[in-house]
C-alpha cells in the first residue's frame, strides 16, 4: 500500500474550546491514483490534507508513505522528505514576486534530486512563450500553472493540492484541471485534491467524502470523465 492513513485524530482548541476536527479517519491510497478529498467547510479536508504533507501532525493515528510513517521522522528527516517526495498545489499561487517564471519553476526544481526537464515542463503548461515573465505580468490561470509547474518539476510522489481552482473562472479551472489530469497520466503522481466542487469527482479514480471530520463515502471511479468534459 502506497499512501496508508490511519486512525487520524486531530482537534483544536482547549478545555470548552476544544473541538474535534477529525476523529479516525482510515483510507489507503495506491500509487498514482488521482484522490479527491470531498465535503463541506469544517469537514477536516484541508486539516487531512496538512497532515498527510506533515505541514501539521495528528493527535492519533498514523499516515504511512511506502511504508515510512511520517510521526517516526525528526524535524530534519521530515524536513528533507517534504522536499524531496511531496508537491504542493494551493489556492494562492504563492509565487516569488520577483523570480520570473522559468525561475518560480526552477525554485522546485533545485529541491529535487530527479528534476524533469525545465523546457519541457514549460511546454507541457503552456508557459514557455512566457518563461521570462514575472508573475504580475501573466494572468491568474498562469500563475496556477506556473505554481503547479513549482510542484510538479520535483517530479513528487505525491501532490497535494488544495483549491487549485478556488480562485479561478469555469474556463480556466477546467484547463487548471486538465493539466493535473495531464500531469497524471504523464508522469504517474499521487494526487491528492481538496475541493468543494462536486464535479471534480467524476475524473477521480477515487473519491472520499468527510463530514464532520469522517469519512461517509470512499468510492472507486470505474468510469472516469475527463477534465474537458466536466460541468457545472
Amino acid at each position: 500500500m502506497f499512501l496508508e492513513i490511519s486512525g487520524i485524530k486531530k482537534c483544536f482548541g482547549e478545555g470548552e474550546n476544544r473541538m474535534e476536527v477529525l476523529k479516525g479517519i482510515d483510507v489507503n491510497i495506491e500509487k498514482g491514483e488521482f484522490c479527491v478529498l470531498l465535503g463541506p467547510s469544517g469537514s477536516g479536508k484541508s486539516t487531512l490534507l496538512n497532515i498527510i504533507g506533515g505541514i501539521d501532525s495528528a493527535d492519533e493515528g498514523y499516515i504511512s508513505i511506502n511504508g515510512k510513517k511520517i510521526a517516526d521522522m525528526n524535524e530534519k528527516a521530515l524536513t528533507m522528505y517534504r522536499r524531496k517526495h511531496l508537491g504542493y498545489i494551493f489556492q494562492m499561487y504563492n509565487l516569488i514576486p520577483n523570480l520570473t517564471v522559468r525561475e518560480n519553476i526552477e525554485v522546485g526544481a533545485y529541491l529535487s534530486d530527479n528534476p524533469l526537464d525545465v523546457d519541457e515542463l514549460l511546454r507541457t503548461l503552456g508557459l514557455y512563450e512566457h518563461q521570462h515573465k514575472m508573475p504580475n505580468q501573466i494572468s491568474g490561470g498562469q500563475q496556477q500553472r506556473t505554481a503547479i509547474g513549482r510542484a510538479i518539476v520535483k517530479n513528487p510522489d505525491i501532490l497535494l493540492c488544495d483549491e487549485p481552482t478556488g480562485a479561478l473562472d469555469y474556463k480556466t479551472s477546467k484547463e487548471i484541471l486538465k493539466l493535473i489530469e495531464d500531469v497524471n497520466k504523464k508522469y504517474g503522481n499521487t494526487i491528492v485534491m481538496v475541493t468543494h466542487n462536486d464535479a471534480i469527482k467524476y475524473m477521480a479514480d477515487r473519491v472520499i467524502r468527510l463530514r464532520d471530520g469522517m469519512i461517509r463515502d470512499n468510492t472507486v471511479n470505474t468510469d472516469k470523465t475527463s477534465a474537458t468534459e466536466l460541468e457545472w
